[in-house]
């Protein structure tokens, strides 16, 4: 994919840009990183001579990186047959939300955009390793079908296949919704989970709402989805009544209004939301730990 300088200083420069690549074609900030550290270890193995020739160290670990996440994706489909219940993307938080937050973390260093969205990200787990790489480089980071051909092994005109499949997933765009309709929608669920009202609960939710959580085997939740707009709202007020302690906070997931759920200071759920007309049509819950780790009990400050 290219091949400008060839100092450690540019090439650390372009860590930030690969964990966003990364992040998009994995789904998993913990993956992203594991990939990225890796394209660095290849730099850096490179003869230095060889790492002279290269005129373009960033297009170099970026389509090496690419590369590392696709064959991360082929093994990944065989991984998530055989994991317990439903395998959502990693959901993360606002780092302007966190008290940590100074780069270190691979969560730190994401954009936050309409690309990294649950919703987004779901549709694109949908699709086949090669749809999700010529997807991602040529729609989200506007790489040409030339370079990603270097990556795929294939045709730039197969690339452009591959792309224009995965958009069709994708499907039709709808109208999106202004930030401040969706964050009060989301505020109102909260205030109806917590008085335990069941029809503000249903006249909030589509009646084809689907709820869809992640627990990995880790923690107890529903291991399939929960299909049609009462009995999502059921099974969350059956969770309040079960679940003393329990804290809703408003925060930001994947760059949208979500809901956090903290018992004693630590996260313990982590809901994203999608809104069409004012009524939430889709829920995703994460509650495996392991992807819980770049929340800490420190998004818990303020009043939420």
């Amino acid at each position: 994919m290219g091949t400008a300088g060839t100092s450690a200083d540019e090439t650390a420069d372009e860590r930030r840009h690969l964990i966003n690549v990364a992040y998009r074609l994995l789904g998993s900030a913990a993956e992203a990183e594991d990939a990225v550290q890796e394209a660095y270890t290849r730099w850096y193995a490179l003869p230095q001579d060889r790492r002279q020739e290269i005129t373009n160290p960033g297009a170099w670990l970026t389509t090496v990186t690419s590369r590392i996440c696709l064959d991360v994706l082929g093994s990944a489909r065989a991984r998530r047959e055989r994991y317990v219940g439903a395998w959502l993307p990693e959901p993360l938080p606002d780092p302007a939300e966190r008290d940590h937050g100074h780069g270190a973390d691979p969560a730190d260093q994401l954009v936050m955009n309409e690309s990294v969205t649950t919703a987004f990200l779901v549709v694109l787990e949908s699709m086949t390793p090669a749809e999700r790489v010529a997807f991602v480089l040529h729609d989200v980071f506007r790489y040409p079908f030339a370079e990603i051909a270097g990556v795929l092994g294939r045709t730039p005109a197969s690339c452009k296949q591959l792309a224009s499949s995965a958009r069709r997933r994708v499907g039709v765009t709808r109208t999106p919704v202004p930030p401040a309709t969706r964050a009060e929608t989301v505020r109102q669920v909260k205030r109806a989970w917590e008085a335990k009202d069941i029809a503000a609960l249903i006249d909030l939710l589509d009646p084809a709402a689907v709820l869809t959580a992640d627990g990995g085997g880790l923690a107890g939740t529903v291991l399939h989805p929960v299909e049609g707009g009462t009995r999502v709202a059921r099974y969350l007020l059956a969770i309040a009544e079960r679940s003393p302690g329990i804290e809703l906070l408003e925060r930001s997931v994947n760059g949208t209004p979500g809901l956090v759920a903290q018992v004693a200071g630590t996260v313990t759920t982590v809901a994203s939301f999608d809104v069409a007309d004012g009524r939430v049509t889709r829920i995703w819950a994460v509650r495996n730990p392991g992807k819980l780790r770049p929340w800490t009990r420190h998004v818990a400050a303020g009043d939420g």
